[in-house]
């Protein structure tokens, strides 16, 4: 049975010499030709109406702020450039620390397949004003960060949503940091602002600890953030000010009565599946939650005593989930007709993050980054099958409905409910 989130895909660790603990060899192939990467394919551009744009927010200086990516439809930014999509070499470091790599080689690893790859999103474009867009909040996965689900926020901003993609400090991202203010001995030529970063890398298990105690401690405080990437938001919306701590060139007074108060949903990967269900029992003003290939493990007992109302559909893999989570997820969603699951077949875990784009073919297969299917195809899938039940549960005027077939599990490549086989159930 399966109790961590196998985010990680093994890599070069640093534990064997030939094996990782989740059973890949660690003699990787090279990708022919591979000396750029260009030799990759690129995150998709988003296929809506819009086009995207994306800042960085972070408050206070302090670790119990707020840090998130705001995707967000823009005008037409011709002079802005794209962003960015692994913003700062600590975040390989943090990626070779969960993947139990040394740092020294993951760093080089990562800086040269993915160290020039950029994300499909304006940074810094101007805000689209005019509209009132619905607000999706959204939770990254162990292991991951704010920025590397990017192919999902984009497309869900290209299709009229503000996304903000929080970057969650309990220590369950590879990397993240707060800026705290430069003691007078440290020397200031570094920053004009007289702060710098304090980083936070992923906290493996201590020997003996119990899995499930810390991710439930964790999923808690992941609510917590969620909820408060909400209000920030919120508070920008009516006008207050607030002070982002990173030097941006973004006009946050434009969002000001752009966001629809009224629609508003929660949406996350693996362990930001279970942060989304958790949100949900804690927080009405989320009407509904989308949850990508979730682990189930760090979510409490309490949950399943009916503290989630709202509509919730899972969306799974063909090949990460196994029977305990399903269970688990059934449990949650029994005899309610608007909690939905289905399941894409020829997709794994990494069908959802930016990774199975940026890899190629015979790199990404071999570290499960990449299933059967056509990552493009999964992800449209998923995106579509997203789109139709937020147009369901938050009453939008759109025509995301030619895809409510797919939320019914019905499609190329999609089927109603598990792929897994279930114990029979037991007699009432």
């Amino acid at each position: 049975m399966v109790f961590s989130d196998p985010w990680d895909s093994g890599y070069c660790s640093k534990e064997t010499p030939q094996q990782s603990r989740s059973g890949l060899s660690v003699n990787a192939p090279m990708e022919p030709g591979s000396s750029s990467t260009e030799k990759f394919y690129r995150i998709p551009k988003g296929k809506g109406p819009h086009s995207v744009g994306c800042t960085d927010l972070m408050t206070e200086n302090a670790v119990e702020g707020s840090f998130l990516r705001l995707y967000y439809p823009s005008c037409n930014a011709t002079d802005n450039e794209e962003a960015p999509w692994i913003p700062d070499k600590e975040y390989y470091q943090g990626l070779s620390d969960f993947l139990n790599m040394y740092r020294v080689v993951g760093e080089r690893l990562f800086q040269y397949y993915v160290g020039s790859v950029t994300c499909p999103a304006k940074s810094n474009a101007a805000f689209k004003l005019g509209e009132k867009y619905p607000l999706l909040i959204f939770s990254h996965g162990l292991g991951a960060f704010r920025t590397i689900y990017s192919a999902i926020c984009i497309e869900m901003a290209s299709q009229g949503f503000v996304v903000a993609a929080v970057e969650h400090r309990d220590e369950s991202a590879s990397a993240t940091y707060y800026c705290k203010k430069k003691s007078i001995s440290e020397p200031q030529e570094e920053s004009t602002s007289g702060l710098e970063k304090e980083w936070i890398y992923y906290r493996k298990l201590k020997t003996g600890e119990e899995e499930r105690c810390l991710r439930h401690k964790q999923v808690q405080q992941r609510a917590q953030e969620c909820i408060k990437a909400l209000n920030l938001i919120l508070k920008i919306n009516s006008g207050e000010e607030v002070m982002n701590v990173l030097n941006s060139n973004f006009d946050w007074n434009s969002v000001k009565d752009s966001v629809d108060t009224s629609r508003i949903a929660v949406m996350g990967h693996s362990f930001g599946g279970a942060t989304v269900i958790e949100s949900l029992s804690k927080e009405i003003r989320f009407r509904c939650g989308i949850a990508l290939d979730a682990w189930m493990l760090p979510v409490g007992d309490d949950i399943y005593q009916n503290s989630v109302q709202q509509p919730l559909l899972f969306i799974n893999s063909e090949k990460f989930q196994w029977a305990d989570n399903i269970l688990k997820m059934k449990k949650l969603s029994s005899n309610d007709t608007n909690k939905k699951m289905i399941t894409i077949m020829g997709s794994v875990h990494q069908s959802f993050p930016d990774f199975t784009f940026v890899s190629g073919g015979l790199i990404g297969r071999f570290f499960k980054l990449k299933g059967e299917i056509d990552p493009n195809e999964a992800i449209d899938i998923s995106n579509h099958a997203s789109l139709a039940f937020l147009q369901k549960h938050l009453s939008l005027k759109k025509d995301f409905d030619q895809w409510d077939s797919l939320v019914d599990g019905i499609g190329p490549n999609v089927i109603p409910g598990t792929n897994i086989d279930l114990p029979p159930a037991e007699p009432e």
